[in-house]
């Protein structure tokens, strides 16, 4: 049994996928609107849960039945869209990034997406705008879902218990999981259907209210209308993605959807915006609407090779052609799917998608590679899966913080920073192999966008300054001899700073990087810092190695994706941005007059204002636009050999006569 056709909802869903497009094609113009996501959420709660509901008062539920009509709702055109997506890939990518999008259609197609995504995130994971489906990640939330409510509100049903309150109870905790890691484990309480669960069910929950329709009350249809709107407005407006999210944040688009359907179609919004004929329409074509958009914007930050800042013009373009291809979607597929109902349209579907998710492992596995691919393409490509840094190193603990050491000698080095001090541990592993650090052990505690300066904040690094103060509250004791710091001072510093970063004083006065004299401060921070440490030992500073989009391998690259590609043989450099040198000319400056010894990798990667971009043979020199890649620093980075050789025993003197 269907619940009776409402309007409102379909226009409801326009202003959830009107607000993913707008955001995902022009994040500055609607920087909330990733949450429509959450509206349907909603949405598919309320529906699913009025579905079940009734069939179980009706006494015709079947499982078959239920995951019969999901098959035939959500299998149609998801599987064109993941068949364009893979056709398309073959023609634009290479083989790294078509085997990336193989095991992103098995992830798609097996309903997994979300558990995919989750185990891939960390800091040196691809772009998230170059993945062209990740957008499915919410769809594995909804499926996985559908596996699971109906269970529980079959046995509910059968036990006679108390339904409101079960799903109250269950959603309590899904809540409570989301609040509890969205701090600590963000990308756990965005991906985890533990905690995503509670946002369905506030639709669910609904539905359970509505088994006795309440008595009509036309004023209470108005404000419930109004207040839910207002509710979805307030979200787009204030929420943001550097915020913690969802966390309690979602209660805004939550509850500002089940608000709006709890007002019924004759509320005052419902009925004069949300049934309007053009809300209605973009509605009906939400579903395929959604799918088709985000790969069209990934190809087209990928043709263009600018991931962040594709032409206005071409993601205009996208969002006009993902209109039309939904449309056609729907139009074409999915009413032709749903006016065959017989077995061999469901038949055909489940061995469509099982088809794909094997093309996807295959594709995965290397078979076939797709049109762009050479000898010469494939050692760039090799370039950006070049990622094993801490390869070797054995996981240790420093009170509770994690840190990878290597070593036995003892004379202990300490590291901190970035990612760019993760980046020499390569170099580290291969003297400790080679046996050129005998007396030295290298502890390296390191963490992502966050520099070892103190004071220094980014509200979406969690655990940063914690982490920061209890390693270098280490480093001034005892237990270690020298301490390496380092950090991508080009990605803070340089210009106007950082956007979302800032330092915070004793007093705890907020002074931004932009607009603000956070960096004057932060430097401040850091030659205070490096002083305080050489008053005890040892210290160096790591300046940072040149970086920028010119830097990544993919530019090394010639020709078009659309055409004909060819990667350069030549030894090509790049120029020394003025202001990165103008910065590093200023760190060695703090390093001199702190008493630390700095380490300065622009002075040895450019010469003469020119930066090399590959190594001896040719291959690329860097993973992307800012990281040197583990062969690099394992194989040439001499220059920071200094900070854990062993120096070498002086030679006997010889006696005098």
């Amino acid at each position: 049994m269907h619940p009776k056709y409402r309007p409102d909802i379909d226009g409801l869903r326009a202003i959830a996928v009107a607000s993913v497009l707008v955001y995902h094609a022009f994040p500055s113009a609607l920087m909330g609107g990733f949450i429509g996501v959450d509206i349907f959420f909603v949405i598919s709660g309320f529906l699913i849960t009025t579905i079940i509901l009734q069939s179980l008062a009706a006494g015709d539920f079947t499982y078959r039945d239920f995951y019969a009509r999901r098959i035939r709702r959500i299998f149609p055109a998801l599987t064109v869209v993941l068949l364009a997506t893979l056709l398309a890939g073959w023609y634009l990518l290479l083989s790294d990034e078509f085997a990336e999008l193989g095991k992103q259609t098995v992830g798609g197609s097996a309903f997994v997406a979300n558990l995919l995504f989750w185990s891939e995130s960390g800091y040196f994971d691809t772009a998230a705008e170059t993945k062209p489906l990740l957008h499915l990640w919410s769809l594995g939330i909804e499926e996985q879902f559908y596996i699971f409510w109906p269970l529980l509100l079959g046995l509910a049903w059968r036990k006679r218990w108390p339904i409101v309150r079960v799903v109250l109870a269950v959603a309590a905790v899904s809540l409570a999981v989301n609040v509890a890691t969205v701090h600590p484990l963000p990308a756990a309480s965005f991906y985890s259907p533990a905690s995503r669960f509670w946002e369905l069910m506030v639709g669910g929950i609904l539905a359970c209210m509505r088994l006795r329709p309440p008595t009509p009350n036309v004023w209470r249809s108005h404000v419930q209308s109004v207040l839910g709107v207002g509710l979805i407005v307030l979200g787009l407006v204030m929420i943001r993605s550097n915020k913690a999210f969802p966390g309690w944040w979602a209660l805004l688009p939550t509850l500002g959807a089940v608000s709006c359907i709890a007002a019924g179609p004759t509320g005052v919004l419902n009925k004069y915006l949300l049934s309007n004929r053009v809300m209605v329409w973009i509605g009906l074509i939400s579903y395929p609407l959604y799918l088709w958009h985000w790969p069209l914007l990934a190809f087209v930050r990928i043709v263009e090779a600018d991931p962040l800042h594709p032409s206005p013009v071409y993601r205009a373009g996208a969002m006009v052609a993902s209109v039309l291809l939904a449309w056609a979607t729907y139009r074409f597929v999915e009413r032709y799917a749903r006016n065959r109902p017989g077995p061999g349209t469901l038949k055909a579907l489940a061995v469509g998608m099982v088809l794909l998710a094997a093309a996807g492992v295959a594709i995965f596995l290397g078979v076939p590679q797709p049109r762009n691919n050479n000898a010469q393409l494939q050692i760039v490509a090799n370039a950006t899966l070049d990622a094993g840094y801490y390869e070797g190193f054995k996981l240790d603990q420093i009170g509770e913080q994690l840190i990878y050491k290597v070593g036995g000698g003892p004379k202990r080095v300490l590291f901190l920073g970035d990612s760019h001090v993760q980046q020499y541990a390569p170099r580290v592993m291969e003297l400790a192999r080679s046996l050129s650090m005998q007396d030295k052990s290298a502890w390296f505690a390191t963490q992502g966008a966050c520099p070892a300066v103190p004071g220094v904040h980014a509200d979406k690094n969690i655990g940063c300054a914690e982490r920061r103060d209890a390693m270098l509250a280490y480093a001034m004791g005892p237990e270690i001899d020298s301490v390496v710091i380092g950090g991508c001072w080009n990605c803070y510093f340089v210009g106007h700073g950082a956007l979302e970063y800032y330092f915070r004083d004793a007093d705890k006065k907020v002074h931004p990087f932009q607009n603000g004299d956070g960096i004057e401060r932060s430097l401040a921070s850091l030659e205070f810092t490096l002083r305080e440490l050489a008053r005890h030992k040892k210290v160096y500073l790591l300046l940072d190695n040149p970086g920028g989009d010119k830097f990544s391998p993919k530019r090394l690259i010639e020709g078009s994706r659309l055409t004909h590609m060819e990667a350069m043989t030549s030894m090509p450099t790049t120029p020394l941005p003025a202001d990165q040198k103008q910065l590093n000319d200023r760190l060695r400056a703090i390093a001199e007059a702190s008493g630390a010894e700095p380490i300065d990798a622009m002075a040895v990667l450019c010469k003469n204002d020119q930066c090399l971009l590959t190594l001896p043979d040719g291959s690329p020199a860097y993973k992307d636009g800012d990281h040197l890649r583990p062969r690099y620093t394992r194989e040439e980075a001499s220059y920071f050999d200094r900070t854990v050789r062993t120096a070498p025993a002086a030679e006997p003197q010889k006696p005098s006569r």
